[in-house]
């Protein structure tokens, strides 16, 4: 089965971003990819809050998302949109992942459940909760032979998302990404690598790249890695374009068997290290 990672640089309006979206989806399938994944934040990536507020669509009748599902019907492929904002009833939204199959249907969809809140030496502190709310719900997804498990940035810093994920059965994790330049180039291919090879699955991720309107430089290198952690194929840029590689089931069976880390696990409690018999031994 041949996938695709499509880099973007994302800017404020919709229908632009769409646009171009369309030649980058017709390269993947061009290539034979039956199933193309975009970044996170691929239809609006937003300048401020209120910006978002007055271009977010809302999931119902959502205009962009219904294009998609047409070109994903028309080329007959999976198109995995990494991520766009969704309005909420309390005011905030969802950074939701959606996964159109080859007859132009929603088949799964999954809301982000890691946000960014930290107090960052000599900046503000930055609160991702404050404009989204985090999903509660690991979402996994048929895919071929394969079953894709979904994540989004920074839920790839939680190893326990994606050995979940594995447990039940997912074999391609997906992650779609706006990295900033120096986290990226810090931790992006490290943490990837070890997504993979921790849980034996192949892991796709599609990033956002360069300088974009909102005034954000994002670090791109969109890669596709495989059970054992080799990188595939890597996009060793930040502008637009599409990583293309083959992949297959036997390579996940293999790198499982090999080191078989999901089954060897175990559950454990921490305590002091020293049983209470113990303590008098060596008084």
């Amino acid at each position: 089965m041949k996938i695709a990672a499509i880099q973007m640089q994302s800017g404020l309006d919709p229908d632009a971003n769409l646009a171009a979206l369309e030649p980058l989806l017709s390269e993947a399938v061009q290539a034979g990819a039956q199933y193309a994944l975009t970044p996170e934040v691929t239809l609006i990536f937003p300048e401020s809050r209120d910006q978002l507020r007055s271009v977010a669509a809302p999931y119902e009748g959502h205009p962009q998302l219904a294009r998609v599902g047409e070109l994903a019907r028309k080329h007959a492929i999976h198109v995995h949109i990494g991520s766009l904002p969704i309005p909420l009833e309390d005011g905030r939204f969802a950074n939701r992942s959606v996964l159109f199959s080859p007859d132009g249907k929603v088949v799964a969809q999954y809301d982000k459940i890691h946000l960014f809140d930290a107090d960052i030496a000599g900046l503000n502190a930055y609160r991702e909760s404050a404009t989204y709310k985090g999903g509660e719900q690991a979402v996994t997804a048929p895919l071929g032979e394969f079953t894709l498990g979904f994540s989004i940035c920074y839920d790839m810093r939680f190893p326990r998302l994606y050995n979940t994920l594995a447990n039940a059965g997912a074999n391609l994790l997906a992650v779609p990404a706006a990295f900033t330049v120096p986290t990226g180039q810090a931790h992006w291919e490290v943490l990837l690598r070890a997504r993979a090879i921790e849980t034996g699955s192949y892991v796709i991720s599609a990033a956002q790249g360069g300088q974009h309107e909102n005034g954000r430089a994002t670090y791109g290198h969109s890669m596709i890695i495989d059970p054992w952690g080799k990188i595939l194929v890597e996009l060793a840029h930040d502008q637009p374009g599409v990583a293309v590689a083959e992949i297959a089931l036997e390579q996940v069976e293999d790198a499982r068997r090999r080191v078989p880390a999901l089954q060897n696990a175990r559950d454990f409690v921490v305590g002091s290290g020293l049983p209470a018999a113990a303590a008098n031994l060596y008084p």
